[in-house]
């Protein structure tokens, strides 16, 4: 189905059932996103806010929300724009298969962008940013945020749409030091092609051209977040999977601007003028605090007709961005192993907040005439991993072999790290990056996109069984006593609160020099934390809990510890510190009166009965 606007979008879900209306007053403070967050947890329709305080535009949120849904949006199309990936990144498939890609070429030049007259429905009118959807999602956020943007820039020395970045970069609409109506927050973080673009216009002592697309047919903002083979442009890719060509026009101050958006917001980047952003509740399940980010100067607020605002709410997963992240695997999940030689896998885990664990599986064929085999192939692997565009903001990579169990699910958590630690030689086969960048949004770091990276590499046989159950009389000494079994061989070990660096160090290397002659059997990882039933309650709770809080260099050690020619190792079992840390960022708490709100809202009567 090929959707001219987001009007029509949500007209036909609304008939097909799969979406409702909220005709009562919504207060974008909080409420509108706890409503959210509530029926995306039943998996439940999008929804349409109709009246919200403070602002004459309507919104709807939780269009992506179940891959079914993003699917049904895309019915027409999704098959074809598979297939215009796989080429983009093999072309030789196309020549050996020709046939089968026949379509391919015709389909990518139908949806080259289109430049049309000025005559267009985003010309109808101007507003001001004080008057769009004020959306809070979190009680600490910083102020309104623009959760679904599609923000536009050129190459100042390459202009022109083909050169151009669409990114969904957050903006901050208010608050902090923005002047109100004329200053939002620009938030982009690394491996992001804006950055490129600024750096550019910065050289060259020129302001950047920004406009910030909301809304429009669902096919822009899936583009926009879309990680492209090198040479697709985002705005053909949207053309091709709307099954309409990107519309665009310059307006008389020389903006870009989407034709079919619902509202376009235009601004410039001057050179090194930035102002403290955030904090704002994100992905990862914490707030990302105040820094410093690019600071736009807003020049129009365009919108259509009859204009329906987007957004979405963030926060720990899963959210409606681990759908996203469910459909943009089913469209791209061939193209990086073809990029990568000997890859065959790889899966960022959502419900560790994407960035901080990726699980790889990779060929071992380096010797396969020696009987012991041991990591070789799979760490170039892992190198190219980590140099791979966002891939390479991985924390902690743990990566197999594909010969040892060609059905490994790497989807599976508690399979894949089952596998990983009933194979994994603990003197051997953790290779440190120290003093290197992660996701800007990590605060396990010691500064801003700082900290350190691990990988965990394994091949061959079973070298042990993993426990199931704690042994009988299993102990550990004073502080470290309560302890869960959270996987097969990983133990939750609760801790005392953590104070500082050095005392903490001290502990754990006193603690593991007492438990040295513990018989820890099948016991491969502990890991600390302030609560073991929470972490060990499930597998998603024990990935969110391990691998954001922790920084690899700072936070592992191990029973048996050495460093030998640069290279760190253990006897076993290995520690993860994963405690809450003075420089961590706070966790997202719910607002309790907010909750309550809701409630009533689900209740007999209310508008939200039978979906939350």
């Amino acid at each position: 189905m090929g959707y001219r606007s987001l009007a029509e979008c949500i007209n036909d879900l609304e008939r097909h059932g799969h979406l409702i209306r909220i005709k009562q007053e919504v207060d974008p403070y909080l409420e509108m996103a706890a409503i959210h967050m509530r029926v995306y947890d039943a998996q439940g329709p999008a929804l349409l806010f109709e009246n919200i305080k403070g602002s004459p535009f309507p919104a709807v949120s939780n269009l992506f929300g179940t891959l079914a849904r993003s699917r049904f949006m895309f019915r027409d199309t999704l098959e074809k724009i598979k297939v215009l990936v796989d080429v983009k990144s093999d072309p030789m498939r196309a020549l050996k298969k020709p046939f089968r890609y026949t379509n391919v070429a015709t389909t990518a030049l139908s949806a080259l962008p289109w430049k049309v007259t000025r005559n267009s429905p985003i010309s109808h009118g101007t507003t001001r940013i004080s008057q769009l959807p004020q959306i809070v999602n979190w009680p600490m956020d910083g102020g309104p945020f623009v959760t679904m943007p599609q923000v536009y820039t050129e190459d100042v020395t390459k202009p022109g749409v083909m050169n151009a970045n669409l990114g969904m970069y957050r903006i901050q609409l208010g608050g902090n030091d923005y002047t109100p109506d004329t200053e939002v927050g620009l938030h982009y973080q690394l491996h992001r092609g804006i950055g490129v673009h600024q750096t550019k216009a910065n050289e060259l002592g020129q302001p950047l051209k920004v406009s910030i697309f909301v809304g429009g047919p669902p096919a822009h903002a899936l583009a926009a977040v879309m990680p492209l083979p090198e040479g697709l442009s985002e705005l053909t890719f949207a053309g091709a999977l709307g099954k309409r060509r990107f519309r665009y026009f310059y307006d008389a101050e020389g903006f870009c601007i989407s034709a079919d958006a619902d509202f376009v917001i235009t601004g410039t980047v001057y050179p090194q003028e930035n102002k403290p952003e955030g904090p704002f509740g994100d992905h990862l399940g914490y707030y990302s605090l105040v820094h410093p980010f690019p600071l736009m100067r807003v020049h129009k607020v365009y919108h259509r007709k009859d204009p329906i605002w987007s957004f979405t709410v963030v926060g720990r997963p899963p959210q409606e961005d681990t759908s996203f992240g469910a459909l943009i695997h089913e469209i791209t999940g061939s193209a990086i192993p073809q990029e990568i030689n000997g890859l065959h896998a790889v899966h960022a885990v959502d419900a560790a907040g994407v960035h901080p664990l990726l699980f790889a599986i990779g060929s071992e064929r380096y010797t396969p005439y020696m009987q012991t085999q041991r990591p070789q192939e799979i760490l170039t692997i892992a190198n190219q991993i980590l140099g791979k565009n966002q891939l390479s903001l991985a924390k902690y990579l743990f990566i197999s072999a594909h010969q040892d169990n060609p059905q490994l699910d790497i989807h599976d958590v508690t399979a894949f790290l089952t596998h990983m630690f009933e194979r994994i030689d603990l003197e051997r086969d953790l290779h440190f990056h120290t003093q290197t960048t992660i996701d800007t949004l990590d605060y396990t770091g010691d500064g801003l996109n700082a900290g350190s990276k691990v990988v965990f590499a394994a091949v061959g046989n079973k070298k042990r069984e993993l426990a199931t159950e704690l042994p009988g009389g299993f102990a550990l000494p004073q502080p470290f006593q309560a302890c869960k079994l959270a996987l097969p061989g990983i133990v939750a070990v609760e801790a005392p609160a953590y104070t500082d660096e050095a005392t903490e160090s001290s502990r754990i290397e006193t603690w593991c020099h007492e438990v040295r002659d513990v018989d820890f059997g099948g016991i491969q990882l502990l890991v600390l934390c302030d609560d073991a039933a929470f972490t060990a309650a499930n597998a998603d709770n024990f990935v969110w809990i391990t691998f954001t809080r922790s920084n690899p260099s700072h936070d592992i050690s191990g029973v048996g510890s050495f460093t030998r020619h640069k290279h760190w190792g253990c006897l076993g079992p290995l520690i993860i510190d994963a405690r809450k840390k003075p420089h961590h960022a706070p966790e997202l708490i719910k607002d309790t009166e907010t909750e309550k709100r809701v409630d009533a809202l689900g209740a007999q009567g209310g508008p939200l009965h039978g979906i939350i």
